[in-house]
C-alpha cells in the first residue's frame, strides 16, 4: 500500500491549490515507468541560415553605379521598399553633398521609398555612450513606419554602425539593417561582423545583439577624407587577425607598413579586403554567436577596453587594441610561449605603423593598476570562465584562463623601456 499526495496546479491563478488531496493505491512498482515519467520532457530544434554579402566598391551612390540598386532589387518582396538612411555627422560633413547624392539616386525609382528625412548623428564612441541618439532612431522608426520589410541603412564609422545596427535589431524584433562602413576600422573589422551594441553603465557594449546585417557595402572613397589619426587606427585590427590566423598575411603588413603609414590606397585597399575576408572566415567557422567563452578575434581586447574607458574615450579603439596586442604579445614571450625576437617583431610592426604601443592608462605597477580591473569584466562580458588569446608564433594563436600579474607588470616595464 502506497500513499500519494497530489498538488492541483491553477493555471488561471498561478497558485498550487490546497490543502492536498490524499489517497492511497496499490500499484505493481514498475522503475522503467517511473524513470520515464520523471523524464519526460518536449524538445524544440531548428537552425536558421544567415547569409549576407560585402561589397567592394567605390562612389557607392554615384548614378552610373547600379550595385545598391541592384541589390535591392534582389531582395524578395511583393511591397515597396523603404528606407531609413542614418549618417554619421562627421561623414556628412566631410562629403556635403552625401544627402543630396541619395536623394537623387532614388529619385526615380518606384520601388523604394525614402524616409522623408536623413538622420544626421554624431558619431565616434560618444555615439554609443548616448541613450537619447538611440531613441531618436526608434522614435523615427515608429514615425516614418519603418517595419519588417523595410531597411535601416547606417553609413558611418563603427560606432554609428554598432548604435543603429543595436536600434533596428530590437525594434519590431528585427528590421532589416544596411551597413555602410566609412573607416578602416569598420571596413575591415566591426562593420562585416554580425555584433552591434552600445556602451552601458560605464562597460563597453554592455547592451547588444547579434544581428547580422543583409549586406555591408565598402566604398573606398569614403576612406580619402580620413584624418591621419582614423587612417591607421583601423590597422591594429589587421595586425590582430593577422597574428592569430596568417602569418603570411603578417609578413605583407611589414612589408608594405611603409606604403600603408603613407596612405597608399592600393595597399589600403588590399588590407580591407584580406582583413574583411580573414573575419567573415572566422564568423562561419566558429561560434557566431559567441555561445562560449572563447572569442579569438578579441586578442589584445581585454586591456584595450579598459583603457578606452579609463581615457573617457579619447583613446580610439583602435589605439588602444595597439597597445593592448603589444601588451599581450610581450606577455606571451614573457611566459615562454613567444619568442622574443617575435615580441619585437611585432611592436616594430606596430611602430612602422604610427602605433604608440604603451600608454600611462595601460601601465601596470602593481596589483591595483586600473587597467587590471578589464580582466573581469572581459571574463563578465564573456559570460563565465576568462579565456584570453596569446601567441605561441606568428600566426598562431592559445587559449589560456588566467594571467600572471607579475608577468603583466614585467611587459608592461618593457613596453615601457623599448617604446623609448
Amino acid at each position: 500500500m502506497t500513499e500519494i499526495k497530489i498538488k492541483l496546479y491553477n493555471w488561471t491563478s498561478k497558485k498550487w491549490n490546497f490543502p492536498l488531496r490524499h489517497f492511497t493505491t496499490d500499484f505493481v512498482h514498475n522503475s522503467r515507468t517511473e524513470a520515464r515519467s520523471a523524464m519526460d520532457y518536449l524538445q524544440q530544434s531548428f537552425s536558421v541560415r544567415f547569409e549576407y554579402k560585402v561589397f567592394f566598391t567605390e562612389q557607392l551612390f554615384a548614378a552610373e553605379n547600379p550595385l545598391f540598386r541592384n541589390f535591392l532589387n534582389s531582395q524578395a518582396s511583393d511591397a515597396a521598399k523603404k528606407l531609413l538612411f542614418v549618417i554619421d555627422e562627421g561623414v556628412a560633413n566631410a562629403h556635403p553633398g552625401l544627402q543630396d547624392q541619395i536623394q537623387a539616386y532614388f529619385k526615380e525609382e518606384s520601388l523604394f521609398t525614402l524616409a522623408e528625412d536623413i538622420l544626421v548623428i554624431p558619431g565616434g564612441e560618444g555615439a554609443k555612450n548616448n541613450e537619447l541618439l538611440f531613441d531618436k532612431i526608434v522614435e523615427a522608426v515608429n514615425d516614418y513606419g519603418i517595419d519588417r520589410h523595410s531597411y535601416i541603412v547606417a553609413i558611418g564609422g563603427g560606432s554609428v554602425l554598432d548604435l543603429v545596427g543595436y536600434a533596428a535589431a530590437v525594434s519590431h524584433r528585427g528590421i532589416r539593417h544596411i551597413r555602410i562602413p566609412t573607416t578602416v576600422l569598420a571596413q575591415n573589422d566591426s562593420g562585416v561582423g554580425v555584433k552591434n551594441g552600445i556602451n552601458y553603465r560605464g562597460k563597453k557594449n554592455f547592451l547588444g545583439t547579434f544581428a547580422p546585417p543583409v549586406a555591408v557595402f565598402n566604398d573606398a572613397h569614403f576612406l580619402t577624407t580620413l584624418s591621419t589619426e582614423e587612417w591607421r587606427s583601423g590597422m591594429s585590427e589587421a595586425a590582430k587577425v593577422a597574428l592569430i590566423k596568417d602569418k603570411e598575411f603578417f609578413y605583407w603588413l611589414e612589408e608594405n607598413a611603409a606604403a600603408l603609414a603613407g596612405r597608399t590606397m592600393e595597399a589600403m585597399q588590399y588590407l580591407i579586403r584580406r582583413c574583411a575576408q580573414l573575419h567573415l572566415e572566422h564568423i562561419a567557422s566558429g561560434d557566431p554567436f559567441e555561445m562560449g567563452s572563447s572569442r579569438p578575434l578579441d586578442f589584445g581586447h581585454w586591456s584595450a577596453h579598459k583603457t578606452e574607458q579609463l581615457s573617457h574615450f579619447t583613446i580610439r579603439h583602435g589605439e588602444a587594441v595597439a597597445m593592448g596586442i603589444a601588451l599581450d604579445s610581450v606577455y606571451s614571450a614573457l611566459s615562454g610561449r613567444l619568442t622574443e625576437d617575435e615580441a619585437r617583431r611585432i611592436v616594430d610592426l606596430l611602430q612602422n605603423l604610427g602605433f604608440a604601443v604603451t600608454h600611462p592608462l595601460m601601465q601596470i605597477s602593481n596589483d591595483e593598476s586600473p587597467v587590471l580591473k578589464g580582466l573581469n569584466e572581459f571574463r563578465e562580458h564573456l559570460g563565465g570562465k576568462l579565456t584570453i588569446m596569446l601567441l605561441t608564433a606568428i600566426g598562431t594563436g592559445e587559449e589560456v584562463h588566467e594571467l600572471d600579474v607579475q608577468l603583466l607588470h614585467q611587459a608592461s616595464d618593457w613596453l615601457k623601456a623599448y617604446s623609448k
